[in-house]
């Protein structure tokens, strides 16, 4: 019916085609693992259970929250609705102090204990999450 070589061209397109659906899968698979959720204090006290995944929590650093023993960093995140209790190990950003907004990257201990990993301040001194932007609105 066919001939050899219409048999190979059609195995080889099928085999680029497989090649191509296992690469995208691939990719999408690892990227799956690595997405990292942004969440305010007000979510995380709404969760229901914690995860052992790693997130990203933001707000703004309370004042007067700040302190420093040896090289551990010790401050409290707020949305002006609740807060988070954070603990970093680590160099601090140049633009991390009290009274401005922040991001860090970690794990939940629970509700009111994160375990920061990464502090994310890779923004100007006016930069304010969407979240506290919107909570600062409302009051």
């Amino acid at each position: 019916m066919y001939g050899r070589k219409v048999k190979l061209r059609f195995l080889f397109i099928l085999l680029i085609i497989l090649i191509l659906i296992l690469t995208t899968f691939l990719i999408l698979k690892s990227l799956e693992e690595n997405v990292v959720f942004f969440q305010s204090p007000s979510e995380i006290k709404a969760l229901t259970e914690i995860k052992k995944k790693k997130i990203r929590v933001g707000g703004m650093v309370k004042k007067d929250s700040i302190s420093v023993v040896s090289k551990e960093v010790k401050f409290i995140i707020t949305d002006f609705k609740n807060e988070i209790n954070v603990v970093y190990s680590g160099v601090i950003p140049n633009l991390f102090e009290e009274g401005k907004g922040v991001v860090a990257e970690g794990y939940l201990k629970d509700k009111n204990y994160f375990l920061a990993t990464k502090i994310l301040a890779k923004h100007d001194e006016n930069y304010m999450p969407p979240e506290v932007k919107a909570a600062m609105e409302e009051k």
